[in-house]
């Protein structure tokens, strides 16, 4: 099934400032709307209290403010379309990744691998970080979207390589500590 971006689908009205969060109920693939691919795409999306602040400093300066239009209007279609996702990416993003020296190619979707990854890094239960990223199911998010970190398989191998090697495990000395 082809991926769609809820993001830039966001209407004003989509946001409750109240309760910091996004109410998701559309995307966009290819600049073709459309409805979300599951139920837990629609589920609300908790908005830090740094980003509904912005969102509220942006909204008075804004020639789009309506709550119909869109958090993320197309200037060039003078508001009546959401940015489109690719030129994002391509117009901006990927030229700041590639000033940094970051040449692997970058998609949306690297995005929340590497959220993913990062809430599993920060210790983030399989619950909440299904809900955060909005899968369907945790196997989705377990499976295909976090990577196990290389602190975790240290730790993990090093008892089995002490009990191999009888308790004399040699380490490099700026290698992380089995405790770290």
């Amino acid at each position: 099934m082809k991926k769609a971006l809820a993001l830039f689908m966001l209407t004003v009205f989509d946001i409750d400032f109240d309760l910091k969060q996004a109410n998701v109920t559309d995307s966009v693939w290819h600049n073709v709307e459309g409805d979300t691919k599951t139920e837990a795409s629609r589920k609300p999306v908790p908005l830090p209290a740094l980003v509904v602040e912005e969102l509220k400093n942006w909204r008075k300066t804004t020639l789009y403010r309506s709550d119909g239009d869109f958090l993320f209007p197309s200037v060039a279609k003078n508001g009546t379309q959401p940015l489109t996702p690719d030129m994002i990416l391509r117009r901006h993003i990927r030229p700041v990744l590639k000033r940094l020296g970051v040449t692997k190619q970058i998609g949306w979707h690297s995005f929340r691998h590497g959220l993913a990854t990062m809430l599993r890094q920060h210790g983030v239960d399989i619950k909440t970080a299904q809900e955060l990223l909005r899968h369907a199911n945790s196997r989705i998010t377990l499976e295909i979207y976090q990577q196990a970190i290389g602190d975790e398989k240290r730790v993990a191998q090093n008892p089995a390589l002490r009990r191999l090697l009888g308790g004399n495990v040699l380490q490099h000395p700026s290698a992380p500590s089995e405790g770290a």
